[in-house]
């Protein structure tokens, strides 16, 4: 297509030598630029489009295995929201990226073959095709500092609006419970704002750029045109190399907007990048793939900081007046949460993460259900009758049975088709099925009726048998099944002992766990 100019002023010198050969010749020449030009459009696209899957890929595989590798160091190390907004926006912008490059890199071929055939024509031309385009380029340069420090406040801004609206869709019940819808959603009204104006600040800066996309371009084609006609009328270069000198000039008006722009997805794609490279920075647990260390046959499980002692093969449960304290007691017996934590008084922190994993196992209300076959969902590997097993203990086969195929039906992603107290149940039987050595329960049963729940703590003690389980709840029902019970306040154990035993003994106990009722 760069050549397209040359061919028809050499076409209109033919015109003006009335020379036909010539001129048939040189429009055959413009005819095959034509096709060459199409086909090239085709192969851009098709390779533009190549290198944004592959680098949009590639980066969502790069993510995704760090994410894996890191697990829920993740979760503590990388806000929720940038998490999402990576996967959301940031990689699509990198994607843009190498289309945007090889776009850039045309573009700056593209200049210079015109400036040499110009040169073949008049060394004033090509100088100033050589020498003005970079200069006129060179002045949106002052535009990409603030244009790159405002897309990154923008990002930032971005990402904290989506962690806010992940909390309140994860808490939505919550807040209809305790009326804070309002407050949330005006604070949330306030951020978007927030973001909105940050959004416009770049849009400042980036309608800049169009405006230079026009004007440069325009100066330039005016300085071309001014410069070939004097030549022209100075008899130095012909009418054709003229027309040429102007097609040039309106041509490069093209590669020039390509190139602005090309900038704007540069920067754009450089804020998502350095996003992206500080999660694949971050190391996993520095214990991944130690050596797994002996353990003692019957082994207790100590959480120094609360001086809780769980005895191994006992159903303990802890009361808290905070759940929040107790979903972190529960974090750092599972080493969720640094801590001094000891199993078998080994610590804890310095067991091989995987070996922590297989021996201990910490089930929350709000793990996820997976899409797919329910069966696949729960078996985890299991017999049909360990499967069936588990189920009864969580008392959660009256759910299967009224589902159309039973376990072979397929669940909705994150288990939408259940109700609360159904999900928590096959959570929980999800969690037993697997018998891991130590189990560790945040509120079990907290979303199903009485009824239920009785059932669920009768079975659960039955099913663990012989194994360490904690429990962590206020519930009397599930108390009552307890081994032992302790009771912690400002993150101390205060108190242990039977439900009854604690009940009858502790007036701040007993109004702890009376909340509930029973």
């Amino acid at each position: 297509m760069g050549l397209t100019p040359l061919a028809i002023g050499r076409a209109i010198d033919a015109i003006a030598r009335k020379d036909t050969g010539d001129l048939v010749g040189w429009t055959g020449v413009i005819l095959g630029l034509a096709l060459v030009t199409t086909a090239g459009s085709l192969l851009r696209h098709r390779c533009d489009t190549i290198g944004r899957l592959k680098a949009t890929y590639l980066t969502i595989r790069l993510v995704a295995r760090q994410a894996v590798r890191l697990g829920v160091r993740l979760r503590d190390r990388v806000a929720e929201g940038d998490v999402v907004t990576i996967g959301t926006a940031d990689i699509s912008r990198i994607g843009a990226l190498p289309g945007a490059v090889a776009r850039g890199i045309g573009s700056a071929v593209t200049v210079v073959v015109v400036a040499v055939v110009l040169l073949s024509t008049s060394l004033s031309l090509g100088l100033l095709v050589l020498i003005g385009v970079p200069v006129l380029l060179a002045g949106t340069g002052p535009l990409l500092s603030p244009l790159h420090k405002r897309v990154g406040h923008y990002r930032d801004l971005e990402g904290e609006l989506t962690g806010r609206a992940t909390d309140i869709v994860a808490g939505l019940r919550v807040l209809r419970g305790i009326g804070g819808e309002q407050a949330f959603g005006e604070r949330y009204r306030k951020d978007s704002q927030r973001l909105r104006q940050a959004g416009v600040e770049v849009a400042k800066v980036e309608s800049v750029l169009p405006a230079a996309e026009v004007l440069l371009p325009g100066v330039f084609v005016v300085a071309v045109v001014w410069v070939g006609a004097r030549l022209a009328v100075g008899g130095h270069i012909s009418a054709g190399d003229l027309v040429a000198a102007y097609g040039y000039a309106a041509f490069l008006m093209l590669p020039m907007r390509t190139a602005t722009s090309a900038v704007q997805v540069l920067v754009a794609a450089n804020v998502a990048a350095r996003r992206v490279v500080r999660v694949l920075a971050e190391q996993p647990d520095p214990t991944t793939g130690t050596r797994p260390a002996e353990l003692p046959d019957a082994p207790d499980l100590v959480d120094a900081v609360t001086g809780l002692t769980v005895r191994h093969g006992r159903l303990t449960a802890v009361v808290s007046a905070s759940p929040e304290e107790s979903a972190e007691i529960a974090a750092r017996l599972g080493r969720y949460r640094e801590g001094e934590v000891t199993l078998g008084e080994v610590p804890l922190a310095g067991l091989p993460v995987e070996q922590v994993r297989r021996h201990i196992l910490v089930a929350e209300d709000g793990d996820t259900l997976f899409s797919g076959v329910l069966r696949d969902e729960l078996a985890d590997g299991r017999t049909e009758e360990e499967l069936r097993a588990a189920l009864h203990s969580a008392n959660a086969e009256d759910i299967v049975e009224a589902l159309p195929e039973g376990l072979d039906s397929v669940v909705a992603e994150q288990g939408a088709t259940f109700s609360g107290g159904q999900r928590q149940r096959l959570r929980l039987a999800r969690a037993l099925v697997s018998d891991p050595p130590v189990l560790v329960l945040v509120d079990p049963a907290s979303a199903v009726d009485a009824l239920t729940e009785a059932a669920v703590a009768e079975r659960l003690q039955r099913a663990r048998q012989g194994r360490t389980t904690v429990v962590m709840s206020t519930s009397p029902l599930l108390l009552d099944h307890a081994d032992e019970v302790a009771f912690v306040v400002d993150g101390k154990v205060i108190a242990t002992g039977t439900h009854r035993e604690l009940a009858a003994r502790s007036p701040q106990y007993a109004a702890t766990v009376m909340r509930d009722g029973t």
